[in-house]
């Protein structure tokens, strides 16, 4: 089957909001191939443990790019204890350049409940604005209510459960079967 006429793997929406001294990865369970829900029960955000440190990362993209590269981050948070900002810049430049990793298709949001970053394979690592990230096909809908919902009296967890339902009830890639996962600041 040509490349241009494989209908390609969709799916994932995954939101990182940092709110009362807690950040809390979020992601749908969703898995699609064109118009087939092949999963709804797949878990994308993952909690690391390199050298004791605890870290959070969630992942949209190709399941089996985004695990590479969750082995690649937890290698570099190993060799660089408690340095999550460092590791995710030495991640990030790998990605960027080495022949294999550049051709990987995935992003990453990650947290070390001090730190919240997003990772792509542009070479960026990015600290979100507004204490919300959001990434996957229904990543703006997710990011868009998450920031119309920081001013509220409602938590962390609340919020990006919140969002995840809009975003949910708006893209068709995305479902309501979460993963959260919550690290204290």
């Amino acid at each position: 089957m040509a490349k241009e006429e494989f209908p390609g793997w969709h799916g994932t929406t995954i939101i990182g909001v940092r709110k009362g001294g807690k950040v809390v990865i979020a992601g749908d369970g969703q898995v699609s191939l064109g118009q087939t829900v092949i999963k709804g029960t797949a878990k994308k955000v993952r909690r690391l443990s390199p050298g004791g440190m605890d870290v959070v990362a969630g992942f949209a993209g190709s399941t089996a790019d985004a695990f590479t590269l969750l082995e690649r981050l937890e290698a570099k948070l190993e060799a660089t204890p408690g340095q999550l900002a460092r590791a995710a810049v030495e991640l990030a430049k790998d990605w960027r350049m080495d022949k294999y990793l550049k051709n990987l298709e995935a992003m990453l949001i990650v947290t070390d409940g001090k730190d919240l970053f997003v990772i792509t394979g542009a070479g960026d690592v990015l600290e979100p604005e507004h204490d919300v990230a959001a990434i996957g096909s229904g990543g703006n809908f997710a990011l868009a209510a998450a920031r119309a919902l920081m001013p509220s009296d409602k938590g962390a967890e609340t919020v990006a459960r919140d969002a995840m339902a809009i975003a949910a009830d708006i893209c068709v890639y995305t479902n309501g079967n979460l993963t959260v996962e919550t690290i204290d600041g």
